[in-house]
């Protein structure tokens, strides 16, 4: 069946022509074997394994929290871009361009709403699937490196969450992000330098305000695109692991 369709489908008479000869450089792919070194020896699918388990697919499986959580970051990019457009990270115009995106700007209101609520349920959704795969027990060997990337997600979310409090420069934020940076300067060894570099100073002010607001818009969510190109290679090549644990869950 499988040659069959390979000599008489729609992609075999393309690669038959004069156009398709030019675009597919490799030979059809007919048995397994045949089609296991096509995906071995591609760029783009190399990465990914030859196989996976039907299961790992599933919504039983997962949940799709994985999937929720990448949704919502992307919702994040979009929808910041579009904010950028609009605010300065400066203590005298922060505030101001908030309360001019909400009043003034076209569809303003609801793109901050979608990103301030994408932030909260991405926090949920990243916890909730950290809290999934700890239940399953997929932490365990031999997939104990994953789980240390998922974990740095984890946190890589929490202080994306934490930087963007205080860009509204109001009140709240202000008084939030003061309490926030304080409690860093206990932590064992690096809280003071931790502290100062939030900080930018002795207090909140305006390094402070700029030293949060590239932190949110550049480095974090690189640091995030980064690790969850890992990530996903990761739980790829892992997933036709035998796990006797993931087996018994089943």
């Amino acid at each position: 069946m499988g040659m069959t369709d390979e000599r008489t489908g729609v992609v075999a008479r393309l690669r038959r022509t004069p156009v398709g000869k030019s675009i597919f450089r490799s030979p059809p792919r007919v048995t397994p074997r045949d089609r296991a070194a096509g995906h071995w020896s591609n760029f783009l699918l190399h990465i990914y394994p030859v196989k996976i388990r039907r299961r790992e697919l599933s919504f039983r499986f997962s949940w799709y929290l994985g999937i929720i959580s990448t949704v919502l970051f992307g919702s994040l990019v979009v929808s910041g871009i579009y904010l950028m457009f609009f605010y300065v990270p400066s203590p005298n115009q922060a505030y101001t361009d908030i309360q001019t995106i909400q009043t003034e700007v076209t569809f303003g209101q609801y793109i901050r709403n979608v990103h301030r609520w994408s932030a909260h349920m991405m926090v949920l959704a990243v916890a909730m699937h950290m809290a999934r795969v700890f239940y399953r027990g997929a932490y365990k060997a031999p997939r104990q490196f994953n789980w240390v990337i998922g974990v740095i997600l984890l946190v890589l979310t929490l202080l994306l969450s934490f930087t963007g409090y205080l860009l509204p420069w109001d009140q709240l934020a202000f008084w939030a992000v003061t309490v926030g940076t304080e409690m860093a300067a206990f932590v064992p060894l690096i809280g003071g330098s931790v502290q100062e570099m939030l900080l930018g100073g002795p207090v909140v002010g305006a390094a402070t305000l700029l030293r949060f607001y590239v932190l949110h818009v550049a480095v974090l969510p690189s640091l995030i695109v980064f690790v969850l190109m890992i990530h996903l290679w990761r739980w790829r090549k892992d997933a036709m692991l035998d796990l006797d644990r993931s087996e018994a869950d089943d």
